[in-house]
């Protein structure tokens, strides 16, 4: 799993993950991660475009992102997860927990609120 990160304007920062969340690429994402996205508020999109495979434990680690910077004041959405994983989110509950977006314009919308 490999993870890079840029700044966007409007204050958002974008995380594009790249392979497989499961168990391996939950350990080798999870404290990059962690760090990203507790160190202080904001606004984070994340993009699932080119995650291959989604693990029980590669959901538990996105929601724990999310939680963290929940009770930081900051925000945390997901976009662009391929059919399977996104229905896999779906079937998981997730979706109701985190805004999942089709794409960044939704995504920089969905942070917008």
């Amino acid at each position: 799993m490999k993870m890079d990160s840029q700044p966007l304007d409007g204050g958002i920062t974008l995380i594009r993950l790249d392979g497989r969340l499961d168990i391996e690429g939950a350990e080798t994402l999870d404290q990059p991660l962690t760090y990203a996205t507790s160190t202080h508020p904001a606004k984070i999109a994340i993009d699932l475009s080119e995650v291959s495979f989604l693990a029980s434990i590669g959901i538990r680690t996105l929601l724990s992102a999310a939680r963290g910077q929940a009770s930081r004041g900051g925000k945390l959405v997901m976009f662009g997860a391929q059919p399977m994983i996104r229905r896999v989110l779906q079937t998981a509950g997730v979706d109701q927990l985190l805004t999942l977006c089709d794409d960044l314009d939704a995504a920089r919308r969905a942070l917008a609120d």
